[in-house]
């Protein structure tokens, strides 16, 4: 029988605050909802927080498990890294490159289709068959972080050669036989721009689907809006600040309902080599990282979505990527230059908070 872990090995905390009811024109509620709050480690190799609103703790505590138990799924499943028992992942289908189709959970198929969707709507900006070129760009960035006086950057040779091996068009979906197959047995999938934003949002349509009205996920940054607070107000949530020394911890402030938040940035993940820093979101074309950016934040109803928007803009020219931006419905988007200057979207001040 499979084990099922419990949220509750890894909860660092549940905070219990009375939400006052009490105010000029504010609705009774029957019953009275109190506001609760849940972490955990373990998954995306990032902190996942959950906040929401239940008539009590033992209610509240059935969603956190529920988000834990969705997004287990998803990070097994996406993995690219490990095995797990009785489970085929990309890590299975990377290994069996070039051997053989492998038959896959459905939910590997509904994220990359969605990928490869993207890929031909961002023009290639977003190609999770980059994963031979991400791979070498990992082991050097791991290396120099292990060993910073001897960190290294890998050489063009080294990239151009990986590169060969990232055509998209030749991953092989079969959806009726529920395979994929890489038929390059030097291809490999890497789906960082584009796993925890829709594993966020696969998760949070089960909560809302499963009664929870009033709630707030964030997966390593990738925060999505259940409707409103309790008390019909819109959820604030910050775009934090690049320069992580400030004492101002974030840029602005947004107001969400049933919407997303994610923000690509040249701060969250980089090795320092001769002095400068690279950081870990790579130019398909020009197979380095591209500074023109310190992050890109985009807003849309769609988690996953706003993951791969915000990495393909990312390594777009601004007034491109402003109008992919502006030729999608429902779709903002805000970008912080490396000399600080704040350009946006037409629609996006519109829910600005600050």
């Amino acid at each position: 029988m499979k084990k099922r872990h419990s949220m509750a090995a890894v909860c660092l905390a549940v905070t219990i605050v009375f939400t006052s009811l009490t105010g000029c024109g504010q609705r009774e509620r029957v019953p009275q909802l109190k506001r609760f709050d849940a972490q955990f480690l373990d998954l995306f190799d990032t902190v996942t927080s959950i906040v929401g609103y239940a008539k009590d703790e033992e209610t509240f505590r059935a969603y956190a498990q529920e988000l834990y138990d969705e997004l287990t799924i998803y990070h097994q499943l996406y993995d690219i890294y490990h095995e797990y028992e009785g489970i085929a992942n990309l890590k299975t289908i990377n290994d069996q490159a070039g051997i053989a189709p492998v038959q896959v959970d459905e939910r590997i198929i509904a994220m990359l289709n969605e990928a490869v969707d993207m890929h031909e709507k961002t023009g290639g900006y977003m190609n999770v068959a980059m994963g031979s070129v991400l791979a070498v760009w990992h082991e050097y960035r791991t290396e120099g972080i292990q060993d910073p006086a001897n960190a290294k950057l890998p050489s063009m040779e080294e990239l151009e050669a990986a590169a060969e091996h990232t055509d998209i068009s030749q991953v092989v979906i079969n959806e009726e036989a529920s395979t994929v197959y890489l038929p390059d047995k030097d291809m490999s999938l890497d789906v960082g721009s584009i796993a925890k934003g829709y594993a966020t949002e696969m998760a949070c349509r089960k909560l809302e689907e499963d009664g929870l009205a009033y709630g707030l996920v964030s997966v390593g940054g990738n925060v999505r809006a259940i409707g409103t607070r309790d008390d019909g107000t819109l959820w604030k949530v910050g775009i934090q600040n690049p320069d992580l020394s400030s004492e101002t911890k974030y840029l602005h402030t947004v107001e969400l309902k049933d919407m997303s938040l994610v923000t690509s940035g040249s701060y969250q993940r980089y090795y320092t080599v001769d002095g400068r820093t690279y950081h870990h979101i790579i130019h398909p074309e020009f197979l380095m990282p591209w500074d023109e950016y310190v992050s890109v934040s985009i807003l849309c109803r769609d988690s996953g979505l706003a993951d791969c928007l915000s990495t393909a803009v990312f390594n777009m020219e601004f007034e491109d990527g402003k109008a992919l931006i502006e030729s999608m419905d429902n779709v903002e988007a805000m970008w912080m230059f490396e000399d600080g200057r704040e350009e946006y979207s037409s629609g996006f001040r519109a829910f600005m908070g600050d």
